[in-house]
């Protein structure tokens, strides 16, 4: 999760959240929280409709960040709560937690229905050309004659 989000969720400003973290660095190692290069960052950039902050709750006076965000992984978001010592810190906490186990459920089913959504596609493209076949025979049975083939009959 990106530091901004985070800090709308424990309601605290970004630059507060990410002093906290600095001041703690044992709790942060590298997977826990990292910052985004600048090509992942002008990438995440392209996404957002406006430069500015302010949807977040983040007053900028001059539109945007001059710096790339912070991303915490799952331990990363939930040691915050250690750090921040809140209500509302212990609160977001669990709700975070509970995401993520529902996440790490949710995958598995998501797999299995990606493969036989797979599968029904590959089964759809084979009766397509077979479909095709089909109309393009009907359609030369309906071809109107020119008058080029001879009669049969009296």
């Amino acid at each position: 999760m990106l530091d901004s989000d985070l800090a709308v969720l424990y309601g605290v400003e970004t630059k507060h959240l990410i002093r906290a973290a600095k001041r703690n660095p044992g709790r942060f190692s590298d997977d826990f929280m990292f910052q985004l290069s600048e090509e992942e960052w002008n990438n995440l950039r392209c996404h957002f409709v406006t430069s500015s902050l302010r949807s977040q709750n983040v007053t900028l006076k001059h539109g945007g960040r001059r710096y790339a965000p912070y991303a915490f992984t799952e331990h990363g978001a939930l040691m915050l709560s250690s750090v921040l010592k809140s209500e509302r810190a212990e609160e977001i906490s669990r709700m975070i937690i509970r995401a993520f186990v529902w996440l790490r459920q949710a995958v598995p089913a998501y797999k299995e229905l990606a493969a036989k959504v797979a599968e029904l596609e590959s089964a759809v493209g084979k009766h397509d050309e077979a479909i095709k076949t089909i109309v393009h025979a009907l359609r030369q049975m309906i071809v109107p004659s020119d008058g080029t083939q001879r009669k049969i009959g009296f």
